[in-house]
């Protein structure tokens, strides 16, 4: 009877617990997977970026992201940040897009994507987002598309032509504003045995900045249909061939032997008062900085014809944050690109990355170049940076080195200049 009364009683127990395991494992969704009311909704955001050199900085930032969407929204994110090497970056993000593997949130340049990825449909409408309304109105532009905002802009510039203040302060020039200033600058400056300009050709994309800036300045002043013309086959490089009135200026007053001088000595040079005038961006700051901490230059517009209304800071919008419109999380992506705004964080982070303001909560203190490149857009006195065909700036640059070398002429440089134009047309780029 005791052996008996002891199953009975041991069964009894065993069922207790398993009750009450049962009881325990129901109230435990979180461990299951299944989830209650309370537990936070799981997602997984797939974020493409082309700068890997700022890795650590994003990867703090969306951990403070990460943290205020679980706090605000239950929402618990994982990010899977993807950051390859910038040369492949853009082949591998249009793979993906075209193989409908798009990235939720990715970045892209505002003046040379845009166009083509807003009619491929890549890009989502984001003009109803909190983010729009805190743009500088002059930035917002560069990222709005068939007049809808299609981006977040990240990396903005202000650029023009590169110049010594401790050199033009000692010689009593003053930035010229026409093409007559210009060449009286030059004077004074040969009078003193000073190279007007660093010639830096090595690479071609630094001749092709002269290009850029006489071509922004003239079409804007003078022909502001030309490039609309173009893309009907109406007009020609024939009709804004006063571009090379301060190209010429620039290559016939210029250091010696450019074709052995790259960006990084350039730089140096630069730095090391070789020359006066250097038309290069502000992207080249921590490297002339790096050569001489003690330098100071400033960023002034580049004149291109006797009318000053020619002479304007270029501004552009390079890297920019768009959100895929086949994301399946979609208002999490517009989220974590609104955040990138946040009131209270993102001046921060646009300080630690040495970016430009780019909207009103963006109180940190600016470069001085940065600061009088502005002072030239608050006067008016800027254009919104062209948007060419693909293949037009590469051949361009090819072609600013042969016409330096006086291999091709101002009218073989018209001729294939309008040829590529057409050719990018006709291939839909």
């Amino acid at each position: 009877m005791k052996k008996a009364l002891y199953i009975v009683l041991s069964l009894m127990l065993v069922a207790t617990l398993a009750s009450a395991c049962g009881t325990n494992s129901a109230n435990s969704g979180g461990n299951s997977g299944e989830g209650t009311s309370d537990s936070p909704k799981k997602v997984e955001l797939k974020v493409f970026m082309n700068f890997p050199r700022f890795k650590e900085q994003f990867d703090s930032y969306f951990d403070q992201f990460k943290a205020k969407e679980l706090a605000d929204k239950n929402i618990d994110v994982t990010i899977k940040l993807e950051m390859p090497n910038p040369d492949q970056a853009k082949q591998i993000l249009e793979t993906r897009m075209a193989s409908n593997d798009a990235p939720d949130v990715f970045t892209l340049h505002a003046i040379a994507d845009v166009p083509r990825y807003y009619k491929a449909g890549y890009l989502s409408d984001m003009s109803d987002q909190p983010f729009v309304s805190k743009l500088y109105d002059s930035v917002k532009q560069t990222v709005t598309h068939d007049g809808k905002v299609v981006a977040l802009p990240m990396e903005s510039l202000s650029w023009g032509y590169l110049y010594n203040k401790t050199i033009f302060s000692d010689l009593g020039i003053t930035p010229p504003q026409t093409l007559d200033e210009m060449k009286a600058a030059i004077e004074k400056l040969n009078a003193a045995n000073i190279k007007p300009f660093e010639l830096s050709f090595q690479e071609s994309w630094i001749p092709q900045l002269m290009m850029a800036l006489s071509l922004g300045g003239i079409v804007s002043s003078e022909h502001p249909d030309w490039v609309e013309k173009m893309n009907k086959g109406e007009a020609s490089y024939g009709d804004v061939q006063d571009v090379f009135n301060i190209i010429d200026l620039i290559m016939a007053n210029g250091t010696d032997k450019p074709f052995e001088v790259g960006s990084a000595a350039g730089s140096t040079d630069f730095a090391g008062g070789k020359a006066a005038m250097w038309v290069q961006g502000p992207w080249q700051a921590e490297s002339i900085l790096k050569a001489n901490p003690d330098m100071e230059f400033g960023v002034a517009p580049l004149p291109v014809s006797n009318d000053p209304k020619g002479t304007m800071i270029n501004l552009a919008t390079s890297t920019s944050l768009a959100v895929s419109p086949t994301s399946k999380n979609k208002e999490v992506a517009l989220d974590l690109v609104n955040y990138i705004l946040d009131d209270n964080d993102s001046s921060a982070l646009f300080e630690e990355l040495k970016f430009n303001p780019v909207a009103e909560q963006h109180k940190y203190d600016t470069y001085p170049w940065v600061t009088e490149a502005s002072s030239y857009v608050s006067q008016g006195k800027a254009y919104l940076d062209l948007s060419l065909p693909n293949g037009v700036t590469d051949e361009t640059a090819k072609l600013l080195q042969s016409y330096y070398a006086k291999s091709v002429s101002k009218e073989d440089m018209i001729k294939s200049l309008d040829k590529t134009w057409a050719n990018a047309l006709k291939a839909g780029q």
